[in-house]
């Protein structure tokens, strides 16, 4: 009985720490594609870069997508396969930005 609740629990850690590990890219920098080729990448899916940074390893864009929606895309650096996608909620913003400079929540 103890080996089967020992097997079970650690079953049900399993999917959380492969879900962990996705977010970061171990690839050695002399593998890695240059900065102008994320560039192009989000040049060829119609986002707008704000900023290209490092974030886990990963190359990370912040920008607009071709809708004019803010997002946050997570490259892998070796491949520049696109890993995943996040849409920052508009709403979110407006609430950060409605205590600064009595700009109210506009």
């Amino acid at each position: 009985m103890k080996m089967t609740l020992t097997i079970l629990g650690f079953l049900a850690l399993l999917p959380a720490g492969t879900a962990l590990a996705d977010d970061d890219c171990f690839v050695p920098m002399a593998d890695w594609q240059p900065r102008d080729a994320v560039a192009r990448l989000a040049e060829q899916n119609g986002w707008t870069v704000r900023r290209i940074k490092i974030d886990d390893g990963c190359y990370e864009i912040d920008g607009r997508d071709a809708n004019g929606r803010r997002i946050e895309v997570t490259v892998h650096p070796g491949t520049l396969q696109v890993i995943k996608v996040d849409y920052e909620d508009e709403d979110d913003d407006r609430r950060r930005t409605g205590g600064r400079g009595g700009r109210g929540g506009d």
